[in-house]
């Protein structure tokens, strides 16, 4: 596997080595997740990229909420696109706080980098709106399950990083249990990581063969959302790029304790 210094098309979002920290919205131990809170919490705990999620108001503005309705975060069965942004800023949300806009978490936390899934396609235009606005281009990463939206947002936006949505996932799957780097290529070829969880129901995603293939095309692995020390070392050991978990203070001290070991390995 080539060096990823030695990547010139690699964006500047993925400036700095890995391993990398990613804070599953933010860190809600005393906060909301997805909180501008929250996000100052994971900045502080060792961050080095915040993932959250975006949706639109039903005024068009990119809001910050990973579930569709708001029963969850603040007791309301309305979703976040039946209401206006002035009335979504109004709730309460039950552990304290209120929603945020990707607009005010880009602003308020200028040197953060955000990994941000864009959850519905009436979120795509605000949250190019936004992320032009904050001149914020190169410290995001923008992605979706939906492999349209992701690439709706991303020809807006230009050169922005972006990781596979499922039907890259699923071909580079496909690629590594064949044996056909080229198809693992194929499928990844306009983006820069996976972002995967360890199973799919029955189906075992991360393995290292599958770690083999991505980097082979030149791609980053992250893996969701792992909580637990002892999976973050196992996976740290197998050389995966990136680890997102609502405990991102754990994870810091984890990798910080792997890398003092000189456990973190590339496979090759």
């Amino acid at each position: 596997m080539r060096p990823r210094q030695e990547m010139p098309d690699q964006p500047a979002f993925f400036d700095g080595e890995p391993p990398r920290v990613i804070a599953h919205r933010g860190l809600a131990s005393n906060a909301p997740e997805n909180t501008i809170e929250a996000f100052r919490a994971a900045l502080n705990a060792g961050a080095d990229i915040l993932e959250t999620d975006v949706h639109a108001s039903s005024d068009g503005v990119a809001v910050i909420c990973h579930d569709d309705d708001l029963v969850r975060m603040a007791g309301s069965a309305r979703s976040v696109e039946q209401l206006t942004l002035a009335e979504l800023l109004a709730l309460e949300l039950t552990g304290g706080g209120r929603l945020a806009t990707l607009s005010e978490a880009l602003e308020m936390l200028p040197g953060a980098r955000f990994n941000i899934d864009v959850k519905t396609d009436a979120a795509v235009e605000p949250a190019v709106k936004a992320i032009r606005a904050a001149g914020a281009e190169a410290r995001v990463l923008v992605t979706a399950f939906d492999q349209r939206r992701r690439r709706r947002a991303v020809k807006a936006l230009g050169a922005v990083a972006t990781s596979a949505s499922t039907p890259g996932v699923v071909v580079s799957m496909l690629g590594t249990w064949l044996h056909l780097g080229v198809l693992v290529r194929l499928a990844l070829r306009d983006v820069d990581a996976v972002q995967v969880p360890l199973r799919q129901g029955r189906v075992a995603v991360v393995s290292p063969a599958f770690v083999r293939a991505v980097h082979n095309a030149g791609r980053e692995v992250h893996v969701w959302t792992i909580n637990e020390p002892a999976q973050m070392r196992r996976l740290l050991e197998l050389g995966v790029d990136g680890i997102i978990s609502d405990r991102c203070d754990l994870l810091s001290d984890t990798v910080e304790a792997v890398q003092k070991a000189g456990a973190v390995r590339k496979i090759t």
